[in-house]
C-alpha cells in the first residue's frame, strides 16, 4: 500500500491549523470573520468541491439572465487566498474525517491535519423521487455548474419547464425566460413562495410572471418526467396534462449536506447539530451554514449565514458572543419585481392585519401585529420601507404609538408625513440594521467603512461588499454617506438629469430588465421627479428606447432635436441646409445635375463640398423641404443624416483602383460599409472613413471606426474625433478580409448604441470604459462579433427607412408649414412693375 499523502505543516510555524471542509460562501465568509479578528491564529486549508473560487451563489440567478458574468460574482478572488496565506483545495471534496487522528482525506487521497475543523458543505436539492428523474436534461439549481447546464440548453431554445415555484425556482424561469426558452412553471401549492407570500401577494406575483410570457401552473403535481433516447421531452402532471420539455429545473427546496458529518459519528438530525457557538458534538470540529441545525432550525438563507460566522468566529479566539438564532427575510431577485417579505405572516385570532391596497400602482402591503409587536411583513410593488419594517421586528419594538402610521411606511409613521426626511429615517436605524442582505452588512459596517476612508459609492461597494451583489441597498448606503460624511461625500454616477436620481447606466439596463417600452412607463416605474421628463431625459430615452426594442417602440418625434424632426439643418437666418447622402463620397453625373437643378429651383443660397466628401445646399426654407427631397429622391438619393446622432458619412481615398500606393479596394469597402450602417441611429454622430495605405488620406484615425488598409489587410481604429478635443483612433484589432473588417465594425457599433450614454461620442466613451474593456466585449467570448453583429442587422431592418421620402410623400406635413414663422418681405414693386401687372 502507498504512503498517505500528508501534508505537513512549515516547521517552525507555530499556529494552529484550522482546516475548512466547503468553500462556499459560508465557509469562507467564517474564515473572513477570524482572519478580521485575530489574522494570525491559525494555518488556514480550505477545501472546495467545485474547481473554482467562493462566488456568490446567490447571484446565479443575474448569470443565467444574462445580467452578470462569473467574475462579477465572485467574493474572493485567488490573490485572497494568497495574501491571506490560505491553502486552497479545489475541485478535490473531502470523503472522510478521522476524529481521533484530526486529519481529513480528500478524494484524491490528500490528509490534511487539523487541530480545528470547520465543516460548511451547505445544502444538497433536494430531488423529487418520480420516475425520470436520472434523465439527461433534469438538471438541479445550486451551482454554476448547473447554470451552464442550463445555458446549454437555452442556447437550442425550446421549452423549459421548472418544478417548484418557490424562490429559487422562479429565479431560474426568469433567466431561462430572458434567455429565450418558452417557460413553465409547476409549482404544487395554490400560492407562489408560498412561505413567503400570503394569497393576495402571490397572485400579484403570478399576474406579472405571467403578464412577461411565463406559464405559470399552481396545483400542479408532477408525475412522471418523459424521455425518449435516455433525453428529456417533457413532464407528465397526475391530472394527465403533459408539458413539453427539453430541459427540466428541479427547484423543490434543498436539506443540508450531512453525510460526511454522519460518517464521521457526529451527531446529526435534519442538520449537523451545533451550539450557540457553532461547535458540534465534538469540541475539536465546527460548523456552519445550511448544513447545520441550531435549537431545531435550519436555515436555508443568507443572512442567518452572517450572524452565524460572526458568533463562530468569536468564539474561536476565545472572545464568545453566542448566535441564538435569525429572524429571516426574503426580497426576490427578479429584475423588475419587488418583492419584501419578513417574519409569520400565517395570523391568526391573536394577531392584527393591517393592509393597503393600490390597484394603479400594482402596490400591496400588509403588515401582521401581534401584542403590540410587528410580526410579520410582505410588500408587493413597494418594498422601501422594507429594512424599516424589518428591524422593527428583529427588535420587537412596541408599535402601539405608530400603529395607525404603520402601514403607510416609516416617514409617516414617525410623524413626518409626506415631507419627512429620508436621511432622518435611515438615521434612526439601529446600527445591527441589516442594510445589505446579499451579504449580511450592517449599517454600522457601512458606516465604519466610511469612518475607515471609504469616500465615495464604489469605494464602500468595495471594501464591505455593500452594495455589491444585486445592488437593492444602494439608496441607503448613499444615505449613510451622506449622514456621515455630508459635503465631503465624493461624486457618483452621474444621473441621466435633475428629474431621476438614476444613471445612464442604470436607465438603460432598467428598460431592459422591466421591459419598459415607453416613455411615460419609465418615468412611472422610475419615478420621474417631473411630470413630463426635460430637455435632456426626453431625447435620452427616446434613444434607448428605441435601441432596446428595434421594430417595437415608436419613435417619438416630440422626444427629439429640432434638426431631427426636421430632417435638416437649422441654420442661424431659420433656413436649413440639406445634404444628400453619397456612399463612400462617391457621385455620378446624374446626381450631380440633380443637385445642382435642386439649387437652382430652391434658390440654394450657398452650395459646399463638406469635409465628409458630400455636398451641402444652404438657405432652403422649410416648407421647401419637402420638395427638394422628393426631387432627389427620384434621382436615387437618400437623406445624408448629417442632422442627426447617427451615421454621418464614410470618408474614403480611391485606393487601389486608382492610386499607385493604394493595398487594398478603400473606395468598395467605403461604400459597402455605409450601406450597411446608414439609417442607423446612435447615442451621438457617427463617422467612418477608410484609407487605402498607410498614408491615410481619408483621415482614419480621426474617425469614430477608421480602417487603414494594408498589404496583409485591415486595421481597425476607433475612438477618434476632431473638433475642439481632437482625439487620434486607438486600434482595435486587425483583420485579414473585408468581411471581417464589416462584421467588427457592426459589432463594435452595436456595442457603443447599448452601452455609451446618450450624446456621448465614442471617444469620450472609450476613456471612460477603457479600450481593454471594449476589447474585451468584442473579443473574449469567440461569439460576441457575430452576436453583436446580429443585433446590429436586425435592429437596421427597423432603421433604412428614408425619412426624405416620407416626407415628401405627406407625411408629417404640418412640420413644414409658416405657422408664426418670421420670413423678411419681398422688395417693394417700382411703378413700372405695377404698370406691367395691372396690363
Amino acid at each position: 500500500m502507498n504512503a498517505p499523502n500528508l501534508v505537513k505543516i512549515p516547521e517552525g510555524d507555530l499556529r494552529e491549523r484550522l482546516v475548512v471542509v466547503g468553500n462556499g460562501m459560508a465557509g469562507c465568509r467564517a474564515v473572513e470573520e477570524i482572519l478580521a479578528r485575530d489574522a494570525d491564529r491559525f494555518a488556514i486549508t480550505i477545501f472546495g468541491a467545485e474547481p473554482r473560487v467562493n462566488y456568490n451563489r446567490i447571484m446565479l440567478s443575474p448569470v443565467l439572465a444574462g445580467e452578470k458574468q462569473f467574475d462579477d460574482i465572485v467574493i474572493n478572488t485567488a490573490e485572497w487566498y494568497v495574501e491571506n496565506d490560505i491553502t486552497l483545495v479545489s475541485g478535490d471534496p473531502v470523503v472522510a474525517i478521522d476524529r481521533a487522528a484530526q486529519r481529513v482525506t480528500s478524494a484524491s487521497g490528500r490528509i490534511e491535519a487539523y487541530d480545528r475543523l470547520l465543516i460548511a458543505t451547505g445544502s444538497e436539492p433536494f430531488i423529487i423521487p418520480v420516475p425520470g428523474k436520472d434523465l439527461s436534461g433534469v438538471v438541479s439549481f445550486r451551482d454554476l455548474d448547473d447554470v451552464d447546464k442550463m445555458l446549454a440548453a437555452a442556447a437550442n431554445g425550446g421549452h423549459a419547464v421548472v418544478i417548484g415555484g418557490g424562490l429559487l425556482g422562479l429565479e431560474a424561469a426568469h433567466g431561462l425566460s430572458l434567455r429565450g426558452m418558452d417557460v413553465t412553471v409547476l409549482h404544487l401549492m395554490p400560492t407562489l413562495m408560498e412561505r413567503q407570500l400570503d394569497e393576495a401577494a402571490g397572485w400579484l406575483l403570478k399576474s406579472e410572471l405571467e403578464r412577461r410570457g411565463q406559464t405559470i401552473l399552481t396545483g400542479a403535481d408532477t408525475a412522471e418526467i418523459l424521455g425518449q433516447d435516455g433525453k428529456v421531452v417533457g413532464v407528465k402532471l397526475k391530472d394527465g396534462r403533459e408539458i413539453p420539455a427539453s430541459i427540466v429545473v428541479m427547484a423543490v427546496g434543498i436539506r443540508p449536506s450531512t453525510a460526511l458529518a454522519r460518517q464521521a459519528g457526529l451527531e446529526v438530525e435534519r442538520g449537523i447539530m451545533v451550539d450557540d457557538h457553532m461547535v458540534t458534538s465534538d469540541p475539536a470540529v465546527m460548523a456552519v451554514g445550511e448544513c447545520v441545525q441550531h435549537r431545531g432550525i435550519c436555515y436555508g438563507l443568507v443572512a442567518p449565514l452572517w450572524e452565524m460566522c460572526r458568533s463562530l468566529a468569536d468564539a474561536a479566539v476565545a472572545a464568545p458572543t453566542g448566535y441564538t438564532g435569525s429572524v429571516t427575510s426574503t426580497k426576490l431577485k427578479v429584475s423588475g419585481i419587488d418583492l419584501f417579505s419578513a417574519g409569520d405572516f400565517s395570523g391568526g385570532a391573536d394577531c392584527e392585519d393591517i393592509v393597503m391596497r393600490d390597484a394603479a400602482r400594482g402596490v400591496y402591503k400588509r403588515v401582521i401585529v401581534k401584542e403590540n409587536k410587528l410580526v410579520g411583513a410582505v410588500l408587493y410593488g413597494d418594498t422601501a420601507d422594507g429594512s424599516w419594517y424589518f428591524d422593527l421586528l428583529k427588535r420587537e419594538e412596541d408599535v402601539s404609538d405608530i400603529r395607525e402610521a404603520l402601514i403607510f411606511g416609516q416617514a409617516f409613521a414617525q410623524g413626518g408625513g409626506a415631507l419627512a426626511d429620508p436621511n432622518a429615517a435611515v438615521a434612526a436605524l439601529s446600527d445591527d440594521a441589516e442594510v445589505c442582505g446579499c451579504n449580511g452588512v450592517t449599517k454600522g459596517t457601512v458606516v465604519s467603512t466610511i469612518k475607515g476612508g471609504a469616500c465615495s459609492l464604489d469605494a464602500v461597494r468595495s471594501q464591505c461588499k455593500a452594495p455589491a451583489s444585486c445592488g437593492s441597498c444602494t439608496g441607503l448606503v448613499e444615505s449613510l454617506l451622506k449622514l456621515t460624511l455630508g459635503d465631503d461625500v465624493k461624486s457618483g454616477p452621474k444621473t441621466l438629469c435633475k428629474c431621476t436620481t438614476f444613471s445612464h447606466d442604470d436607465v438603460r439596463r432598467l428598460i431592459v430588465e422591466k421591459e419598459l417600452k415607453a416613455i411615460p412607463q419609465v418615468m412611472q416605474e422610475l419615478t420621474w421627479k417631473t411630470p413630463d421628463g426635460c430637455a435632456s431625459c426626453r431625447p435620452a430615452l427616446n434613444y434607448y428606447l428605441l435601441c432596446a426594442w428595434p421594430g417595437e417602440y415608436v419613435d417619438d418625434q416630440q422626444s427629439r432635436f429640432v434638426n431631427e424632426r426636421m430632417h435638416a439643418n437649422i441654420q442661424k437666418d431659420g433656413t436649413y441646409s440639406v445634404v444628400p447622402r453619397m456612399w463612400g463620397g462617391v457621385t455620378t453625373p446624374d446626381e450631380l445635375r440633380a443637385i445642382a437643378d435642386a439649387a437652382d429651383k430652391y434658390q440654394a443660397r450657398l452650395v459646399k463640398v463638406t469635409g465628409g466628401q458630400r455636398i451641402d445646399l444652404f438657405g432652403i426654407q422649410k416648407e421647401d423641404l419637402p420638395a427638394i427631397w422628393g426631387d432627389l429622391n427620384a434621382a436615387g438619393m437618400v437623406s445624408g443624416h448629417a442632422y442627426g446622432k447617427s451615421l454621418r458619412t464614410v470618408k474614403t481615398c480611391v485606393g487601389s483602383e486608382w492610386c499607385r500606393f493604394g493595398t487594398q479596394d478603400s473606395t468598395g469597402l467605403g461604400i459597402k460599409a455605409e450601406q450597411m450602417t446608414w439609417g442607423s441611429w446612435m447615442p451621438h454622430k457617427f463617422k467612418i472613413a477608410v484609407s487605402g495605405c498607410p498614408r491615410n488620406c481619408a483621415e482614419a484615425t480621426i474617425k469614430d471606426f477608421g480602417v487603414i488598409c494594408v498589404d496583409s489587410g485591415y486595421e481597425l481604429h476607433v475612438g477618434g474625433n476632431g473638433g475642439i478635443h481632437v482625439r487620434a483612433t486607438d486600434l482595435l484589432s486587425k483583420v485579414t478580409t473585408e468581411q471581417e473588417a464589416l462584421d467588427v465594425c457592426a459589432a463594435f457599433i452595436q456595442l457603443y448604441r447599448e452601452q455609451a450614454w446618450y450624446l456621448e461620442r465614442t471617444a469620450p466613451w472609450i476613456e471612460r470604459v477603457g479600450l481593454d474593456y471594449v476589447k474585451a466585449q468584442l473579443f473574449d467570448d469567440p461569439e460576441a462579433v457575430a452576436k453583436l453583429a446580429e443585433r446590429f442587422h436586425y435592429s437596421q431592418q427597423f432603421m433604412q427607412d428614408d425619412p426624405w421620402a416620407r416626407r415628401a410623400a405627406g407625411e408629417d406635413s404640418e412640420l413644414h408649414q409658416h405657422l408664426a414663422e418670421f420670413r423678411p418681405f419681398p422688395p417693394p414693386l417700382s411703378t413700372a412693375q405695377l404698370k406691367e401687372a395691372a396690363e
